[in-house]
């Protein structure tokens, strides 16, 4: 009865984040998804209207962020490989930079931004808060940025 009520109205919601693409058809279904699972938890005297908006706009901004992480695919690979598998000249120095960074500082950033995993998972691997980690992350790419760009101008 639900999705027959309400179905049209959250997939516009979806499209109006997503756009009319297959992902707010995703986003869609994962609306219901939730919402089955929360919906014996719902107030009787609630407003189910708004909250399937709310979830259905939560839902479509994960896909909106899901796709932002999500590899591009090229036709050739922008870097070439090297004979003793570490990175060419000008990335070994970042690395050497990294390297230098204190380990928390060092494991957030490798696990957030080379990795791919959300600050939560971040943070349940190296210890800590999401916010911590957050901020751990924050503070090496800030030192990364000062100390790279004084060994460019060398």
């Amino acid at each position: 009865m639900i999705v027959a009520r309400y179905g049209p109205m959250v997939l516009r919601v979806c499209r109006a984040v997503l756009g009319h693409t297959a992902t707010a058809e995703d986003a869609w279904s994962e609306t219901f998804l939730a919402a089955m699972q929360a919906y014996p938890e719902l107030r009787p005297d609630s407003n189910v209207e708004a909250w399937l908006v709310t979830i259905a706009h939560r839902k479509a901004v994960d896909q909106v962020r899901a796709e932002s992480r999500r590899a591009i695919p090229t036709e050739r690979v922008p870097e070439t490989p090297s004979v003793d598998g570490l990175p060419g000249g000008e990335e070994r120095d970042l690395l050497d930079e990294l390297r230098a960074l204190p380990l928390k500082q060092r494991q957030t950033i490798a696990y957030h931004y080379l990795a791919g995993l959300p600050y939560a998972e971040v943070a349940e691997v190296v210890g800590g808060s999401a916010e911590a980690a957050r901020r751990a992350a924050a503070d090496g790419i800030a030192a990364l940025r000062r100390t790279y760009r004084k060994g460019e101008a060398r």
